[in-house]
């Protein structure tokens, strides 16, 4: 059964005053101030709203911009995009595909090796999901992205059984 990733009142009322303009009033946050523009770290990002998987760490790349790009959505269903005219040009805004959130743009000046494409979106409507916490997150499907990864929950339970002995 698929899960829902719709927009909630309770949802919306957690959201700090940032995220809530980015997501909801298609605002933008500023380059190199925001919280995942240079993050490293092996997981996932999902929406800060629904927590619908959006993105993974292993297609994140440094396109200089400021914000976190990446070459492509976890899936091609994750997301929509509709012309956005607000500014001096049109772009193709990225929204999420449950809750409808805004979370940035997408621009043909991506890696070419990687099909062209740079999703800049903005950190205020990401949550970043650790690779070695997705089980115990509900995101245990994305596991396979990162074979090399020992899972916390595994670690722990080895650990514990250790310290039993």
């Amino acid at each position: 059964m698929p899960q829902d990733y719709r927009a909630t009142a309770d949802a919306l009322s957690r959201l700090t005053p940032a995220q809530y303009r980015v997501t909801q009033d298609d605002g933008t946050e500023p380059p190199f101030r925001n919280e995942y523009w240079d993050h490293h770290e092996p997981g996932i990002y999902v929406d800060v709203v629904s927590g619908q998987p959006l993105f993974s760490s292993t297609d994140k790349y440094d396109s200089g911009t400021g914000w976190p790009s990446f070459t492509r959505p976890l899936s091609p269903d994750a997301v929509t995009e509709r012309t956005d005219g607000m500014l001096w040009m049109k772009r193709t805004e990225v929204r999420s595909a449950g809750a409808d959130s805004h979370l940035g743009h997408v621009f043909d000046d991506g890696p070419r090796d990687a099909g062209g494409q740079r999703y800049c979106m903005n950190s205020a409507a990401l949550r970043f999901v650790p690779a070695a916490q997705l089980e115990e997150q509900g995101y245990g499907e994305y596991r396979e992205l990162f074979p090399s990864i020992p899972n916390d929950a595994s670690t722990s339970s080895a650990t514990n059984k250790e310290n039993a002995s």
